[in-house]
């Protein structure tokens, strides 16, 4: 039997690129050999692509791949700009396109996307690097806005960057550092409640867009949210399936399912949200390329339902193969 040849992008241009390897030597190391080929191509820091060790082109690289499966995160991989590469070459690749990709990585973007849906998001609003007045807009927006408040780089994933204000001198902090690592920052009214997380996959057990279990997460005491230390530091609590209601379940992947489709992704994705007591449920963003490493939250999710790594990564190259 033939095998098809599948180059596993990871590393890239990123915050995450540490993430990045690990979720592409996940990927690499759960390939089914017996029917998949794997290249593991590399991609630096500073761009540059790598496969079997050696720099080479992209066109040289991806005229040697059956397929891609697209293990980058971040910047570079997950906002839409590695996708138009393999749209270019006419390579088949995992994971959503390059608009959709570029609309998710966009946090406001994304919220104004799905203003329309029956979703909770909260209120926000942008400071942008360009301002001409910078201090005079930061202390503008905290006496103005909903304190305590959250500040996020407006294109960052895994929690890069992201923060709790709850006095000036950090909400200062936190928007500097923001626009040190992002065009402008993204600040949102501090909703307490548990963090919730649910993943989706297209075509899968007969369902059009499959509704994963939602997962709760609890992080350690010492930490007020799940930021990028708990993430890959294995220091938090995921739970799956999370203590939620029946009815709180069912809100959160129906909405899961719902961005995926309005937003027009692609295979697969997971929200997150923040599930208040008060108030209810919050969408507060979607990721287009979930992690895949072993702290990572999908493949947990998968295998509440039975589903192995191998058998989902199988069944995202069939996805990209036949699009």
């Amino acid at each position: 039997m033939t095998k098809t040849i599948v180059g596993v992008l990871r590393g890239g241009p990123s915050s995450e690129y540490e993430v990045s390897l690990q979720t592409g030597a996940s990927v690499l190391k759960n390939l089914n050999r017996e029917k998949f080929e794997s290249r593991d191509i590399f991609i630096a820091k500073d761009g540059a692509w790598h496969m079997d060790g050696f720099q080479r082109s992209q066109d040289y690289i991806l005229h040697r791949v059956d397929v891609a499966f697209n293990a980058l995160h971040g910047e570079y991989g997950e906002d839409g700009k590695v996708q138009r590469i393999l749209e270019h070459f006419g390579v088949p690749f995992t994971g959503s396109r390059s608009l959709p990709s570029a609309i998710a990585m966009n946090k406001v973007l994304t919220k104004n996307f799905i203003a329309h849906l029956p979703l909770k998001i909260s209120q926000h609003i942008v400071i942008e690097n360009s301002e001409a007045n910078l201090e005079k807009k930061i202390m503008e927006v905290w006496r103005t806005f909903i304190q305590p408040s959250v500040v996020k780089p407006m294109a960052l994933g895994s929690s890069v960057g992201v923060g709790i204000a709850r006095d000036f001198p950090t909400f200062r902090a936190l928007i500097l550092a923001a626009l040190e690592k992002s065009d402008s920052a993204l600040v949102e009214e501090y909703i307490q409640g548990r963090e919730a997380t649910c993943g989706v996959v297209e075509n899968f057990r007969g369902e059009e867009i499959y509704q994963l279990l939602p997962v709760e997460i609890i992080p350690p005491a010492d930490k007020e949210f799940f930021d990028y230390q708990a993430k890959y530091s294995g220091i938090s609590r995921e739970i799956c399936p999370g203590n939620f209601s029946l009815e709180e379940k069912a809100t959160i992947q129906q909405a899961a399912a719902l961005v995926h489709r309005i937003l027009g992704l692609g295979h697969y994705s997971r929200s997150d949200f923040i599930v208040s007591p008060k108030r209810g449920i919050y969408f507060l963003e979607v990721n287009t390329l979930p992690g895949l490493t072993n702290e990572s939250l999908l493949p947990k999710s998968l295998a509440a339902v039975g589903c192995s790594l191998s058998d989902f990564l199988e069944h995202l190259i069939t996805l990209a193969l036949s699009r």
